[in-house]
């Protein structure tokens, strides 16, 4: 009998097999060695569907994905005959996860969501249960420029354990901020960049005297050119905290998320992005009236993200008729790419997955609707080589469906966040309460047939 084989086996099986249910603590361990997901249909969203593959992960990264993989004698093997893999899903913008959705303050490019992340939040519970294993956190629309977002795994016990990667944007709005109308919204806007440029020109001039200081020599051009040469030389320890991510903005090291609530909004986002340098790192959040700026979106090439209630309402104010526009179908048929937000104020909605079938059903291909919640949102954060979709070198974050992911009946059963099982259906204690045991542990059932590393001493 090989000891130190089995001795390992177990170990791996006594990390893997109590998967973390939502809410629990996460990630805290090292991920399984090697894990093979096996006889599941695979949908790897970047290229072709297997019909019954394999899926290898090792060290938490996918490894290899085919119909003939060799399955490593130590790995722990899960059969999934009739089930689904999926990549994990990404919620490409949410302020659910905070105490508070944004700041009093119209201006807070300072602050951080991180100091306002509540772990804790039901909210991550239902995203790892609805298949989302990704959350681009940030502030609410409710601002004129609000503070740093971060992209995090629903499961953690803070705010750093559950981070994926900070820093990732500020939120900017044209959309009036509540109490504003749009010229104070577009005034205080301009009035935050002029601010910024002064302070920087009185910033670099000091600097540059500084520097000559050091050097013994004396101050022999104007102020203008003193500010010129000045800027090359400001560090970023340099700055206050009050300017400091402004400077990171306009300088390429954050994106922007511009909220345009209107059609109206989408030409001034435009205009104050390519007049303040971060019009190529843009993207576009999008109001349900915004579908009329389509022209306008499609000449700036910008992603964006469509509003959680993807049609739009107008009544006929003499004939009282209302008439429906689905905003997913304008904006394919224009070339735009695009993300699927949940709607959480909705029942059905609030899955992505079936915010992808609804625009499956209004004429959207099925490939670029699953890209809509996976794909492409990871795109728009900067890290699509690493998430949206399965592929040899990527984390594994896999979803584990009990069928084709844009059917209605269909639901979550596990899911695997860098290659650990952070959520089983089977052993979901809310879910057991309201549907009773019998039901959620036939839906589990996957779960169950996980088998120990293979070879000749397995026991067999």
């Amino acid at each position: 009998m090989n000891l130190p084989r089995i001795a390992a086996a177990l170990c791996v099986i006594s990390i893997l097999v109590p998967a973390l249910v939502p809410g629990a603590a996460a990630l805290a361990g090292p991920p399984p060695e090697k894990v093979a997901l096996v006889n599941a249909r695979i949908i790897t969203v970047s290229g072709d569907t297997l019909p019954s593959g394999t899926l290898l992960i090792e060290h938490g990264k996918i490894t290899a994905i085919g119909t003939e993989v060799e399955v490593p004698f130590d790995a722990v093997e899960v059969d999934l005959s009739g089930k689904v893999l999926f990549p994990g899903m990404v919620d490409p913008h949410s302020a659910s996860g905070l105490d508070a959705r944004n700041e009093p303050l119209a201006v807070s490019p300072f602050v951080d969501v991180a100091d306002s992340l509540d772990p804790s939040r039901l909210f991550f519970e239902e995203s790892l249960r609805g298949g989302v294993t990704s959350v681009h956190v940030m502030f609410g629309n409710d601002c004129v420029i609000g503070g740093v977002s971060r992209l995090v795994h629903p499961i953690g016990r803070t705010p750093d354990e559950m981070t994926q990667r900070p820093g990732i944007a500020l939120k900017v709005s044209t959309s009036p901020k509540r109490g504003f109308d749009r010229m104070l919204q577009m005034a205080t806007l301009r009035e935050t960049f002029r601010e910024l440029e002064e302070y920087l020109d009185d910033l670099a001039e000091k600097r540059y005297e500084e520097e000559l200081e050091k050097k013994g020599e004396e101050l022999t051009v104007g102020p203008e050119e003193a500010r010129k040469r000045g800027r090359e030389l400001i560090r970023e320890e340099d700055l206050d905290d009050r300017h400091r991510n402004l400077v990171r903005l306009t300088s390429g090291k954050l994106d922007a998320w511009i909220y345009c609530g209107d059609a109206m909004d989408v030409g001034p986002a435009v205009e104050i992005a390519r007049k303040h340098g971060f019009f190529d790192r843009s993207t576009f959040v999008l109001g349900t009236e915004a579908y009329r700026a389509v022209d306008e979106l499609r000449k700036a090439g910008r992603p964006v993200v469509l509003p959680e209630e993807l049609v739009h309402r107008d009544r006929d104010p003499i004939t009282g008729e209302l008439t429906e526009v689905f905003v997913a179908k304008v904006l394919h048929d224009a070339g735009i790419k695009y993300a699927l937000q949940p709607n959480t104020g909705s029942v059905a909605e609030r899955y992505l997955n079936y915010q992808a079938a609804r625009c499956v059903r209004h004429g959207i291909p099925r490939q670029r609707a699953l890209a809509a919640i996976t794909m492409h949102p990871a795109e728009m954060l900067g890290v699509a080589d690493r998430i949206g979709s399965l592929e040899v070198g990527k984390i594994a974050n896999v979803v584990v469906l009990s069928g084709d992911p844009l059917e209605f009946d269909t639901w979550v059963e596990q899911v695997y966040i860098r290659g650990v099982l952070a959520y089983e259906r089977g052993r979901d204690p809310r879910l057991r309460t309201l549907l009773g045991d019998a039901q959620t542990a036939g839906a589990g059932s996957a779960g169950e047939s996980q088998s120990a590393p293979r070879g000749k001493d397995d026991g067999r």
